[in-house]
């Protein structure tokens, strides 16, 4: 199968709800108001739930307690509202899953690390309009759950990575492309807005001096979040490429700031989307 063919297979359990092209239908109109966003985000019980939760959460430190769908998108804004979404989407995903093909808690810990990590990479870099960056991290691994539930018996496989054989090099070899290709794939389906694709689809090009700094942030992050999740597996030095630092003006301790934030506002993010998962 190519990437195509598995992204073609993400109907059903992977489909991008009618809720999330709404939201952004009124992200785009310059005369939408907050209870537009209040009407869709409230016919839906589960995602008005975690939308409160959110709000209310020590990410925002807001004082007082959120009670109304209203005041909570008000509080975190219409693109932290979209954003959201798109976890709960990777979430719900996890429900359609009966095989052991992947460690899910691990998929689920460094999309939302990965994430997070871009978007701290590049208020540093200085890069605006963060927010897609933040959407990208997230989403860039989707395609993994797509091979797991297909065929997990590739998934499995390029489960057992390790320092001589890093992840992208053995879905590489098991399938002759990545998963961050198929997630481009199903994104373009998905017809999110290309500037969120872009990195994601030239991913592995990060070393190249013409590539842009999109690119380069994300393939830098999710370094990290790998190196979060297998700290005893991986060196710093072993996964952080410095030249690619240098080229984002990003020095050691700009990033060791961002790891030291995005491992904390993870484990709140994870506890507050996947309870379940996370709470235990």
């Amino acid at each position: 199968m190519n990437a195509y063919e598995y992204a073609l297979q993400a109907n059903g359990s992977f489909a991008l709800p009618d809720a999330c092209f709404k939201v952004k239908a009124l992200m785009e109109d310059e005369n939408s108001v907050i209870t537009d966003f209040a009407d869709v985000i409230s016919i839906d019980p589960s995602m008005t739930s975690r939308l409160l939760q959110l709000a209310n959460s020590a990410i925002y430190n807001f004082p007082g307690e959120i009670s109304t769908i209203s005041r909570a998108i008000t509080i975190i804004g219409t693109q932290a509202v979209y954003n959201m979404m798109l976890v709960d989407l990777a979430g719900s995903a996890f429900k359609h899953f009966e095989n052991q093909a992947i460690n899910l808690q691990r998929f689920w810990r460094m999309s939302i690390y990965c994430g997070l990590a871009a978007r701290g990479l590049a208020i540093k870099a200085g890069v605006k309009d963060i927010e897609r960056l933040f959407v990208a991290g997230l989403l860039q691994n989707l395609g993994e759950l797509l091979v797991a539930k297909i065929t997990p018996e590739v998934a499995q496989h390029c489960e057992q990575y390790n320092r001589d054989n890093l992840p992208w090099v053995l879905q590489e070899l098991a399938l002759g492309y990545t998963y961050t290709d198929v997630s481009a794939v199903l994104l373009k389906i998905w017809q999110l807005p290309e500037k969120i694709i872009i990195p994601i689809r030239h991913f592995h090009k990060a070393q190249s001096h013409q590539i842009n700094n999109d690119v380069k942030i994300l393939n830098l992050a999710s370094r990290l979040a790998l190196l979060d999740s297998h700290s005893d597996l991986f060196e710093f030095d072993e996964l952080v490429d410095e030249s690619l630092c240098q080229s984002l003006k990003l020095s050691k301790a700009d990033i060791e700031q961002v790891i030291e934030v995005v491992s904390e506002d993870a484990g709140s993010i994870l506890t507050v989307m996947n309870p379940k998962l996370f709470s235990r």
